[in-house]
């Protein structure tokens, strides 16, 4: 039997880039005076980070919290740095390093600019999406994504689960990133060599740290749209006022052309009235007003069928998958489509198969218990989920594998333990990504906010395999296993370690062996939280 190939992962920069002259960058920049000798130099690239400067590249050199990244400009020279770009603080290093570069006041922004006119404007060749909010944004771009390629469209998307894209000719392309957002240099690099191939449409997340940190900026998306805002990234923004002024940033001209908003919750319909581009507004609860309107759904096998009432009649759509928030990802792709001109019954026929994105409430197994992994790390996302399923037709028990991941906002983690004991029946807590923080002290965050006369059964598992094999071990004919937390993440962070991970094959496993074996795991033989 033939393995399966592993893609291969390309670098976040064009084959043939453009670049452009120190002169045309300075004056871009308004920089501090240079050489002027350095003027005909011409920069084919951008980065910032010295270990991955490539000859004739710019290298921005930001200060940061610990140290100034112009600390590490002898090994930018090595690696062929034509040029830094750099504050005040920073140029004196770069001189000591023999380093020229541009001296400016917001390096950080700069490097988003500098970035742009390098890679030759590459968001202004092709169509862009942009989408934020703090749940859904990878199930709309995917949904969105997955469509177009139906449709033969040359596509690609930006987000969570990583990068890629089909080119003109059909081939298949993955880039290696790490953030939700890439940071701008990346960012740029990818959308010109996906202009390059001649990829018609990028629809890319938007998060509310890129925003604030610059990451996307000189990309002015033809269409926008934002989700929902509910508590995450606290740590971050500090205030739920702080979070949504972030989002607000992508809903005005330097980002968007125009907007399509949730105004199911009250940040959507605050963002509608305070954007300061053309926004069209969609909902999905009883009620509420907007130009697109969820009006009916039902059941149909695991997903649903929905009616919706817009400005030129009632129209039918299919959510590939159950649950309100699903009608309204799909609705928000819909939308989207539409509004970069790609709709008509093509589109909807499309979309109601296409609709579906690896560990987003993906149906891993259905004989006798159900099980689903889904990618639900929010207290309100886990809620949702779970109302979800409670819903779906046959259900009987349900059994929630979760946990919180470490070295974020702590202020979740016992609204997250909460919401599952309050929806689900069995309640196992275990480890989600730990990173540095001690598995055990996040474990407790989250069973703090478990009340004492709860109804459901709770376990606390250390480790995240043993918590899944105890789920399939309790769980019995018609019951669901939620794993909620990392979706089709494949890597568990513990330590600053990356172990192989996939709750998906975990939990499949899991569910066979139990299977296969007639005698059950006791609770007694795992730590019990109650």
């Amino acid at each position: 039997m033939s393995e399966t190939p592993v893609p291969q992962h390309e670098p976040a920069r064009p084959r043939r880039p453009r670049g452009a002259s120190v002169a045309e960058l300075a004056s871009a920049l308004g920089a501090a005076p240079h050489d002027p000798g350095d003027d005909a130099l011409r920069l084919t690239g951008v980065t910032l980070d010295s270990r991955s400067v490539e000859p004739g590249d710019l290298w921005s050199a930001l200060p940061g919290q610990v140290t100034h990244g112009a600390r590490f400009a002898a090994q930018a020279v090595e690696r062929g740095a034509a040029l830094a770009l750099t504050d005040e603080d920073g140029s004196a290093l770069c001189a000591d390093a023999g380093l020229p570069a541009l001296v400016v006041p917001d390096p950080r922004a700069a490097t988003a600019t500098a970035a742009a006119l390098v890679q030759g404007r590459p968001a202004e060749r092709l169509a862009t999406v942009g989408v934020t909010g703090t749940n859904g944004k990878t199930s709309i771009t995917t949904a969105i994504t997955r469509t177009l390629l139906a449709l033969g469209v040359p596509a690609g998307v930006i987000g969570t689960s990583g990068t890629s894209y089909r080119d003109a000719r059909g081939g298949d392309h993955t880039v290696a990133t790490v953030r939700t957002t890439p940071e701008a240099p990346e960012l740029h690099g990818i959308l010109a060599r996906m202009a390059e191939d001649e990829v018609a449409v990028a629809s890319m997340e938007v998060s509310s740290h890129a925003l604030v940190l610059h990451r996307a900026d000189e990309v002015v998306f033809d269409v926008a749209c934002f989700t929902n805002l509910t508590q995450d990234h606290l740590d971050f923004h500090g205030t739920m006022e702080e979070y949504y002024r972030a989002k607000r940033l992508l809903f005005t001209p330097e980002h968007a052309r125009r907007g399509i908003v949730c105004v199911d919750d009250e940040w959507g319909r605050r963002l509608a009235r305070e954007a300061t581009i053309p926004v069209t507004t969609y909902a999905t609860l009883p009620g509420v007003e907007a130009d697109h309107r969820a009006v009916a759904a039902h059941s149909e096998g695991y997903g649903s069928t929905v009616t919706v009432h817009g400005p030129d009649g009632e129209r039918t759509l299919h959510a590939a998958l159950p649950g309100r928030h699903y009608v309204a990802n799909t609705l928000a792709a819909e939308l989207l489509l539409a509004a970069i001109g790609r709709s008509g019954p093509e589109v909807v026929e499309a979309l109601a198969t296409e609709g579906t994105v690896p560990g987003r409430m993906e149906l891993v197994a259905d004989d006798g218990v159900r099980g689903i992994v889904d990618y639900s790390h929010t207290a309100d996302a886990l809620e949702q989920a779970l109302t979800t399923l409670r819903a779906v037709p046959g259900t009987r028990r349900l059994v929630v594998v979760m946990g919180a991941g470490g070295d974020r906002d702590r202020t979740k983690r016992p609204r997250m333990g909460e919401v599952a004991a309050r929806l689900a029946d069995v309640v196992i807590v275990t480890d989600d990504n730990p990173r540095t923080e001690d598995p055990a002290s996040i474990r407790a965050e989250v069973l703090a906010g478990i009340p004492e006369d709860t109804n459901a059964q709770v376990h606390e598992v250390d480790g995240r395999g043993a918590a899944i094999e105890l789920a399939a071990s309790l769980a019995d004919v018609s019951d669901t296993i939620l794993v909620a937390g990392k979706g089709a993440e494949t890597g568990q962070q513990i330590g600053g370690i990356v172990h192989p991970f996939d709750d998906r094959l975990r939990l499949r496993d899991a569910l066979h062996t139990a299977r296969s074996t007639p005698r059950r795991v006791d609770a007694d033989d795992m730590d019990e939280g109650r």
